[in-house]
């Protein structure tokens, strides 16, 4: 085990993980799916500054783009939406979407795709709202997924967006095993990997865990690949090149007596970039 490993091992035992829902599922607090519903009025809370959640998705037809499990998809179904469909890529999340929204009530509302954002299977104009919470800083081509979000919605069709940036405090998606903020500022990838590694190999969804957040370089080297390191910077110049129109747009501090900690550094003081684009 590398220096730097056993360095960010001993650091991080001074820091609380934070509430994680892999973490609950396996203390036997809910599923993903419960966890992304109960967390789902969130997601939608975060555009009050220019809508309400009845206006947002009742009588719509809506494409929750990365749905996870499915918890926030029905969620929306239960705010009044007509039809909801999750696409996510990984392939078990379908069944449990499709279980929760027979269990909620709304499985006839509710449909769940395993698909590409790249490749939506869907014909051209036919939603009025896309959700992506938490979901640009996965994509592989977030070009290429928002201009198919762009295909797919009709003409007044709004997609709503909020990340966490990179360079956020958790920005690294690991918080459910490392819980020493900015983590990835301070170590490289294959370090984060080592350490991570070890902090989960005990549990006995590991090798999910794993798969889900690393792949090797040519190298051999433990890299991040659940994330493609999205920054705000990033996140501005990819939307100034779309046709979209810029409905909306918020950066959120961490903390409100952080601001001036934001202006002075955004990219690793802002919790939440929100972001309505409209066709």
């Amino acid at each position: 085990m590398r220096l730097s490993t056993r360095v960010l091992l001993g650091l991080n035992r001074l820091f609380p993980v934070p509430e994680h829902p892999f973490n609950r599922a396996l203390a036997g607090g809910g599923s993903y799916a419960d966890w992304q519903f109960e967390q789902a009025p969130k997601s939608v809370t975060q555009f009050r500054g220019f809508a309400d959640p009845a206006t947002m998705v009742s009588g719509k037809r809506c494409l929750d783009m990365g749905c996870g499990a499915g918890g926030k998809a029905v969620y929306f179904a239960s705010l009044g939406a007509v039809r909801v469909v999750g696409v996510d890529v990984v392939p078990h999340y379908a069944e449990e979407g499709r279980e929760l929204a027979r269990r909620k009530g709304y499985g006839d509302v509710c449909e769940f795709i395993t698909a590409s954002a790249t490749e939506l299977p869907f014909a051209d104009n036919c939603f009025d709202l896309i959700m992506a919470n938490d979901v640009i800083e996965h994509l592989a081509e977030p070009e290429r997924s928002l201009q198919e979000a762009y295909r797919v919605l009709a003409p007044g069709g709004r997609i709503y967006i909020s990340f966490p940036p990179y360079n956020h405090p958790y920005g690294a998606h690991l918080s459910d095993a490392i819980g020493f903020p900015w983590v990835h500022v301070f170590f490289s990838e294959p370090v984060l990997g080592e350490a991570y590694s070890a902090l989960v190999r005990h549990l006995p969804d590991a090798g999910r865990r794993l798969d889900l957040r690393f792949g090797r370089d040519r190298a051999g080297e433990l890299q991040i690949t659940y994330i493609n390191h999205m920054t705000i910077r990033w996140f501005r110049r990819i939307i100034e090149q779309l046709p979209f129109q810029v409905a909306y747009y918020l950066e959120s501090p961490l903390r409100p007596f952080l601001r001036p900690f934001q202006a002075a550094l955004p990219e690793y003081f802002t919790r939440m970039v929100v972001c309505v684009l409209q066709k």
